[in-house]
């Protein structure tokens, strides 16, 4: 599986969020030794998560989550995620699909600068192209989320990666597809 330490990552986001949801969130930050952060903005509450979910190591693959769980804090805002306290299972969905949205744009990004995968070279048309890979990527991850959430009650770590690395491999296939068309059109 590609997706590396953001599969870990995920796991870990997965089940604080999860425990936050089931005994709230002063209950989930003090199990990780975390309660100063109780009732603080959530922007800051994720960033002291930051360490919990991406412990730095160095590697690219961590580099990578970290880069999307900080993208994720970016994102709440716009999600309407404002309170950690308050935080309902659709949100926590949409916390996590925004998580695997960035991670899997992230390793996305990283293959196209290791010319693993390569984008049209004119910048408009490789904004159209992540533009709709993000849509593809968002898309694929709420389905997948919500066909599991509809096939059983657990929403489990393995589960939820497992389609992860399979949207993954996705995107990964039509970027190629793209690039390649891109290439015999020039």
């Amino acid at each position: 599986m590609r997706m590396g330490s953001a599969r870990g990552a995920g796991s870990r986001l997965l089940g604080f969020l999860s425990d936050a949801v089931a005994r709230g969130a002063p209950e989930a930050l003090r199990a990780l030794n975390l309660d100063g952060l109780a009732g603080r903005p959530i922007e800051e509450i994720f960033l002291g998560l930051a360490d919990y979910v991406c412990p730095d190591g160095g590697s690219i693959d961590e580099g990578i989550a970290r880069e999307a769980f900080i993208e994720t804090i970016a994102d709440l805002a716009g999600a309407g995620i404002t309170d950690l306290d308050g935080l309902t299972a659709e949100q926590m969905q949409t916390v996590f699909e925004l998580y695997a949205t960035n991670a899997i744009e992230a390793r996305l990004c990283n293959d196209i600068g290791a010319r693993t995968v390569t984008l049209p070279s004119d910048s408009r048309e490789a904004a159209r192209v992540q533009a709709q890979l993000n849509d593809f990527i968002r898309r694929g991850v709420a389905d997948a989320l919500t066909t599991a959430r509809a096939a059983a009650a657990a929403l489990t770590p393995d589960r939820v990666l497992a389609f992860v690395g399979r949207i993954y491999e996705q995107a990964f296939g039509i970027l190629q597809i793209m690039g390649d068309a891109e290439a015999e059109g020039a």
